[in-house]
């Protein structure tokens, strides 16, 4: 059985990955109680043998299940079904609503502020940085350079403890950015928001910078909802399947 290429049933603007593929093979197994809770999920060589997949994709996979809170790994036995169905997706810590709620409290008012207070190294570090982003391919080394970005962002607004908490869910963001940009593509789209913000910023504008960081966080909850609550799923025997 060969997911490498298979697509998930319904019509979308990008291809499809081998993980995703793998991905939405496997939560479909779940979510119809194929594997039911408290299963054991077939071995990595076995899974790798039956999908016809790398031993790299169906890991990057099989942590997409388990950020979901679908499985859980145990360390010498296996991964383990612990749910049907995905309730609240968890970045390192933190689980994503409390997540979004923090950022919507913390990163908007942020943004105003850095639009009064940011000096121009502030500006010229912030503009670099959305260079790098926007040249860079390479999901791993753009998620890291997104991370610095929110803490330029925050550095910029002049109030250490704005920065303290950013750098507080550091990990949790960037567990999110590379969630959302395996899984939603996010990368390009995340660009140009982050491009309207440094625009705003550089105009100083208050009202421009508070509108583009939750214009931002809005696209970023949204790929969130589509991600942990897709319109379709794949039928049984079906594509994917």
């Amino acid at each position: 059985m060969n997911l490498s290429d298979s697509q998930t049933g319904v019509v979308a603007p990008r291809r499809v990955s081998a993980m995703e593929a793998v991905l939405t093979h496997l939560r479909g197994a779940i979510e119809r109680g194929e594997y039911a809770i408290g299963d054991k999920l077939p071995s990595e060589a076995e899974l790798c043998r039956t999908l016809e997949v790398s031993r790299p994709v169906l890991r990057e996979a099989l942590r997409a299940l388990q950020t979901m809170g679908l499985t859980r790994s145990r360390t010498g036995k296996g991964t383990f079904v612990v749910a049907d169905a995905v309730e609240d997706p968890t970045f390192g810590d933190y689980a994503a609503g409390d997540l979004m709620e923090v950022r919507r409290h913390i990163e908007v008012p942020v943004a105003g502020y850095a639009a009064l207070r940011r000096t121009p190294e502030d500006l010229d570090h912030l503009v670099h940085l959305l260079e790098r982003m926007e040249r860079e391919t390479d999901t791993t080394s753009w998620v890291a350079l997104d991370t610095v970005f929110h803490l330029a962002v925050a550095q910029a607004a002049r109030n250490p403890v704005f920065r303290r908490v950013i750098e507080e869910i550091r990990d949790a963001l960037a567990r999110q950015s590379a969630f959302l940009t395996e899984l939603g593509g996010r990368r390009e789209q995340s660009n140009r928001e982050h491009r309207a913000l440094v625009e705003a910023l550089t105009e100083g504008s208050e009202h421009d910078a508070v509108q583009a960081m939750t214009h931002h966080l809005d696209r970023v909850e949204n790929t969130l909802t589509a991600i942990v609550r897709p319109a379709h799923h794949p039928a049984p025997g079906g594509p994917g399947t």
